[in-house]
């Protein structure tokens, strides 16, 4: 169950309207590193959790309702910078402002489809894309996948952030940078507290519940090299302690392996593939 406040969450003044910045900022409606993306991740990843992990449902969905807030102050941000925007076309093309803020910024869509108001697209006017949530339904994997979310949010804010000099925008978006610090943090403490508080890996690698006796022991932690000459180099990740703790890492040259040859069988004629004959 959900209940609305009608404020939102943050100020949201724009002090010189822009619609080429109000395109912008439809990334961080609609675009893989946005508020929808966040937005629905969390809640789905809530929705899996079981009831014995009640505390991590709770966080998910907290801040998932938190994002839609988010969603609410950028839908707003457009709909400001879009204001006063003119929509007619005159004889002077070249100096005509709707024009120009056609050619050189304004999604037509946003007067088009939506009025002047905020779209759950990204900045090239695609539509949301709900692939990219992931909800995997293993706590550790959704909580790296968070962090990286909000990682990329938070570099998708601070580049907003440079390319406007207004101050209400500088304002709002100073505060989802910093919203986006929290959530990090917060993902990773999650992720700490799932194993042993002593050992902040203790749940790596993901998923940690498959049977090592039916994992071949020579790959499970041998750096593979794909390079032409197989020179052997030292590395964090070719040689010492892994992350883990588990074991040490290796160096293994893929051209040394046994590999196996391909064994494809003839192709079925129904399927109409075309095959040398024999004859050729």
């Amino acid at each position: 169950m959900y209940y609305h406040d009608d404020k939102l969450q943050y100020p949201v003044e724009v002090d010189e309207p822009d619609p080429a910045f109000a395109k912008m900022l439809q990334e961080a409606i609609g675009g893989v590193e946005g508020e929808m993306r966040v937005c629905l991740q969390y809640m789905f990843q809530a929705f899996g959790v079981p009831d014995e992990h009640a505390e991590y449902r709770k966080l998910l969905m907290e801040t998932a309702v938190e994002e839609i807030g988010h969603i609410e102050m950028l839908a707003t941000a457009v709909a400001k910078n879009l204001e006063g925007a003119p929509t007619e076309l005159r004889e002077e093309m070249s100096s005509d402002r709707a024009v120009n803020a056609a050619m050189s910024g304004m999604l037509p869509r946003q007067y088009l489809s939506a009025g002047m108001n905020a779209m759950p697209i990204d900045a090239n006017g695609n539509p949301f894309d709900a692939s990219y949530v992931v909800a995997s339904g293993n706590l550790a994997a959704d909580m790296y996948a968070n962090v990286m979310a909000e990682s990329t949010g938070r570099l998708l804010a601070a580049r907003l952030w440079e390319m406007t000099d207004d101050p209400g925008m500088k304002d709002m978006l100073s505060y989802l940078v910093a919203r986006d610090a929290m959530h990090q943090n917060q993902w990773l403490k999650a992720l700490h507290s799932l194993g042993d508080p002593e050992d902040p890996f203790d749940h790596l690698p993901i998923p940690n519940t498959f049977p090592e006796e039916e994992m071949p022991d020579e790959f499970d932690y041998s750096f593979m090299s794909t390079t032409r000459d197989g020179d052997e180099y030292e590395a964090p990740w070719t040689h010492g302690p892994s992350v883990d703790g588990t074991e040490d890492f290796s160096f293994v040259w893929e051209g040394d392996m046994e590999g196996a040859m391909r064994d494809i069988s003839e192709a079925d004629p129904d399927t109409h593939n075309e095959v040398a004959s024999d004859d050729d």
